[in-house]
């Protein structure tokens, strides 16, 4: 009885990483490569590469190491997020306002767009002067035919 169990204990745990595998979200969404170590697996949606080993019967995939690092920063990007959010709210304030700029501020951004628009204008004004012929007024005399 031990001789028939043992092929179906060894099938089994075929069949199971075959299933792992069989699993995948979209078709032809991953490419797979066989390496040294295991198996190299490419989400061929997001870019994303996985390293795969059989333990114990079953395939474990973790996540490249430039890409772990990557993930690991934006994981920590998100946690401050979190966190001033967080504060915010445990502040009292119950909605994040963008800051409006004070009449000082609005003032001096006035003063300088008036004295870029005088130059412009200035500019402008020399252009147009550059352009026009001399101001010779001749009247049109009718000639005698």
């Amino acid at each position: 009885m031990n001789r028939m169990m043992m092929p179906v204990l060894v099938l089994g745990g075929t069949f199971a990483a075959f299933t792992a595998f069989a699993q995948e979200p979209a078709p032809g969404r991953y490419a797979m490569q066989k390496t040294d170590s295991g198996i190299a697996r490419l989400d061929t949606q997001t870019g994303e590469v996985s390293l795969c080993q059989e333990k114990d019967g079953d395939i474990v995939c973790r996540m490249a190491a430039d890409e772990r690092t990557a993930f690991e920063l934006e994981l920590d990007l998100l946690t401050k997020r979190v966190e001033t959010l967080e504060k915010s709210v445990g502040d009292g304030q119950t909605s994040l306002k963008p800051r409006l700029p004070t009449k000082e501020e609005i003032d001096q951004t006035m003063s300088v767009m008036e004295r870029m628009m005088r130059s412009f204008m200035g500019i402008v004004k020399d252009l147009e002067s550059e352009e026009k012929p001399p101001s010779n007024k001749t009247e049109d005399v009718p000639q005698k035919t």
